[in-house]
């Protein structure tokens, strides 16, 4: 396969270890190319991780022609701008997480792609990490008989990070369900990917602190189509972490964490199995090495415009925005 140069919109920390030196490990795909707003940063940044290029604004990186295609890793409210032009180049893409803002911003993104049948990858990354296929592996062999409800419990407490000027996070412009916007997205994805579309949902979110505009506590429940019904509670002023997740089944449930790389349990009856599954060091690997083999046409990649745009509308709902 010829290799592909990637260009990469913004640098900041989860480009670092997550994602950009996945880019630079899979056959196929290289990091050509980089643009950020600061130019010392970047000059910074593409000289120890090898990047060739640096690019003097998001419009030349993406209308490169030694650049084949591009990385969005920006704040959410970003996106959907770079996107739009990066569909105008012809070009494939991938956006972090969250897709956009809101429902509305991930439907023009995705109708941009698919009007021009181009490659859109979103980066929940979670959908091809071996963690969270040996969960789907059980459930697609009934190890806990028919799935019956899902309950995601996730809090932290309140950080003096948290009031930092360059934290996007709780910033009700950029993500009005503040870390829910961020953190939270993740595991409604994968949950969507375990248990198929949701059908309807319901929420709400407050702000209890009064820190930040951003809403620091959400609750939501929801139906996926299948049948399968869930309910989660976010809060981000807590006593403590806690990161829960509970699958219950008609014979038995699984157990095990979004973000900690604690043991997934499987408990029947007396019967109690743990399973340790490491992620890798760059921990979006396998996510773009799924890109890498779309591309190529190997295989369908697991999260695209399509599922980033439903979970949008997820999380708009359960933020009582209809």
């Amino acid at each position: 396969m010829t290799m592909i140069r990637w260009g990469m919109i913004g640098c900041g920390d989860v480009t670092e270890r997550k994602s950009a030196p996945a880019y630079q490990q899979v056959e196929g795909f290289t990091l050509h190319g980089l643009f950020s707003r600061t130019r010392a940063k970047a000059e910074d940044y593409a000289v120890r991780h090898g990047v060739p290029q640096i690019f003097d604004s998001a419009a030349d990186l993406i209308h490169a022609p030694d650049i084949d295609a591009v990385y969005i890793a920006t704040p959410p409210d970003s996106h959907e701008a770079y996107a739009i032009e990066v569909a105008r180049a012809g070009k494939p893409c991938c956006i972090e997480k969250p897709m956009a803002p809101d429902h509305a911003a991930c439907v023009r993104i995705r109708d941009a792609f698919a009007d021009r049948g181009l490659p859109l990858f979103i980066a929940y990354y979670r959908r091809s990490l071996p963690r969270f296929q040996q969960v789907k592996s059980w459930l697609g062999d009934g190890a806990i008989g028919s799935v019956r409800h899902v309950h995601w419990t996730l809090t932290k407490p309140a950080h003096p990070d948290d009031l930092s000027e360059a934290n996007w996070r709780v910033d009700a412009a950029i993500a009005p369900g503040g870390y829910f916007d961020d953190l939270a997205s993740h595991g409604l994805d994968l949950f969507c990917w375990l248990f198929g579309e949701v059908e309807d949902v319901a929420g709400f979110a407050v702000n209890q602190q009064g820190r930040y505009r951003a809403a620091d506590a959400v609750t939501g429940c929801w139906l996926h189509k299948g049948g399968v019904t869930g309910s989660g509670s976010w809060n981000f002023g807590a006593a403590e972490r806690q990161d829960r997740v509970e699958i219950i089944g008609s014979t038995g449930r699984i157990l095990f964490s979004i973000f900690r790389e604690e043991p997934f349990r499987l408990v029947r009856g007396d019967e109690s199995i743990e399973t340790v599954i490491a992620n890798p060091p760059a921990i979006q690997y396998f996510h773009v090495e799924a890109m890498r083999d779309h591309l190529a046409g190997r295989r369908e990649h697991p999260s695209t415009g399509e599922s980033g745009a439903h979970t949008a509308w997820v999380i708009d709902r359960i933020l009582s925005r209809r």
